[in-house]
């Protein structure tokens, strides 16, 4: 293909992002350029790399680019293109002039007021003095005071680490093999692999590369999983036998973790309001070789069915709907489909599942309240009102959970609180709470 036809066929795939962002249900981005490289199976796997590459950069860097737009009245995914292609790639004058020709599968050709912008941009930088904080960081700008108060002084620190592309890491699925034979395993076929550093769990790929080709993921080897999952994940204190409940099992990620650190034993009732998302996650389940996971569709999180559990579970996982701000590196889409109205609705979703999901804790056992996110709104502030209204729960004592990390990392109390700017992992709230009567 062409480098015209890549540039084309990335303001095409931009366009119905921008369509889909601006509707009711907006589609993440991975969603939307599956189902266009579906449809189009002639763009082979080189061409459809070079192309996800220039449309992930320009949505990572929406905000700054559109600064400079703004400032030349451009508007629109070409002009979007146009500007990726100036200050990024470094292009001049003649390269787009060449490359928007005007030909089949090309971009149409320059109009007088686009080579203007051209050459009003050339040779500027991408970051100008005069940005304000929001183009500079590539943050929704309604989040700022969010993101102030929740990081403190580092807050600025934080953001432009989010805006680094996220590491691939793996878990190892231990009912089946040890961290030492994947890697062995991954170094055989070519993959470049090494342990991560916090979590025994992981492995990080130094390079990027298709991994699900890997013959030992067929086998059900290993899992796709951020270090930062792994490590809420590992906060959780279960052990072979127990009843566990994942209340928001979504397609499975936590769900096939808990699997493995319970050795396939006991019980873990996996639940969720998507069926959709439930039903990805039964191939996991027979790659793994996991069988003491049932599943389960709530209308909602009050579905009456959660009563037959009241009073019951050892514990109860809720890896709770939130912004997302903590993966934006491996999601950037994120910051622009999801609104201020949004996070006002996820926070009270917040509230009704803490509350409903607390009745099926069983004395002495645990509540383990996960998120995403780096908003306190989201995190402190949610345990803390939950905390004041549920005179059963208290922190947990910690002492044995941290024994299950590869190094030592900061933390307070029950509290895991990750950073990519601190640990090199997503970002990841977890708080484990214990039901003392």
């Amino acid at each position: 293909m062409r480098e015209s036809a890549r540039i084309y066929t990335a303001i095409e795939l931009l366009e119905q992002c921008e369509t889909s962002w601006a509707g009711a249900r907006p589609l993440p981005a991975d969603i939307i350029l599956h189902h266009f490289f579906k449809s189009r199976r002639f763009i082979g796997s080189h061409d459809r790399g070079a192309i996800a590459e220039l449309v992930y950069y320009i949505i990572r860097h929406r905000a700054t680019l559109s600064w400079h737009m703004e400032h030349h009245r451009q508007q629109g995914a070409r002009a979007m293109v146009i500007t990726a292609l100036l200050l990024h790639r470094r292009l001049t004058l003649a390269d787009l002039h060449n490359f928007f020709n005007g030909e089949q599968f090309s971009p149409d050709k320059l109009s007088p007021d686009e080579s203007s912008y051209t050459k009003a941009l050339s040779g500027q930088p991408l970051l100008h003095p005069e940005m304000p904080d929001h183009a500079r960081l590539n943050y929704p700008q309604w989040m700022e005071a969010e993101l102030q108060s929740s990081q403190s002084d580092s807050w600025k620190e934080e953001v432009a680490a989010l805006n680094e592309e996220a590491n691939v890491d793996l878990r190892v699925n231990t009912l089946l093999t040890t961290r030492e034979e994947l890697i062995a395993g991954l170094k055989e076929e070519k993959y470049d692999a090494e342990p991560t550093r916090l979590s025994p769990l992981g492995v990080r790929l130094k390079t990027r590369a298709p991994i699900f080709t890997s013959a030992y993921f067929k086998r059900g080897w290993f899992e796709m999983q951020d270090e930062g999952s792994q490590l809420a994940t590992l906060v959780a204190p279960v052990k072979p036998g127990d009843k566990v409940i994942d209340f928001c099992a979504g397609a499975g990620g936590k769900t096939l973790a808990l699997a493995a650190l319970m050795k396939n034993k006991g019980r873990i009732l996996a639940w969720d309001t998507s069926a959709k998302r439930l039903d990805q996650m039964k191939p996991r389940l027979a790659r793994a070789k996991v069988d003491n996971v049932q599943r389960h569709v709530l209308t909602s999180e009050t579905d009456p069915f959660i009563k037959r559990h009241k009073d019951s579970a050892d514990l109860v996982l809720i890896d709770a709907p939130c912004s997302g701000c903590g993966t934006w590196r491996r999601n950037p889409d994120l910051k622009w489909r999801f609104t201020e109205d949004d996070l006002n609705e996820v926070r009270a979703k917040q509230k009704n599942i803490l509350e409903s999901a607390s009745r099926l804790v069983k004395k002495n056992g645990h509540l383990l309240y996960v998120t995403c996110s780096l908003l306190q709104s989201e995190n402190d502030k949610a345990i803390e009102a939950f905390l004041a209204q549920q005179s059963k729960f208290r922190v947990a004592e910690p002492s044995k959970i941290w024994s299950n990390f590869s190094q030592p990392i900061m933390r307070q109390d029950s509290l895991l609180r990750l950073t990519p700017l601190q640990y090199g992992t997503d970002g990841f709230f977890a708080y484990l709470l214990k039901r003392c009567e």
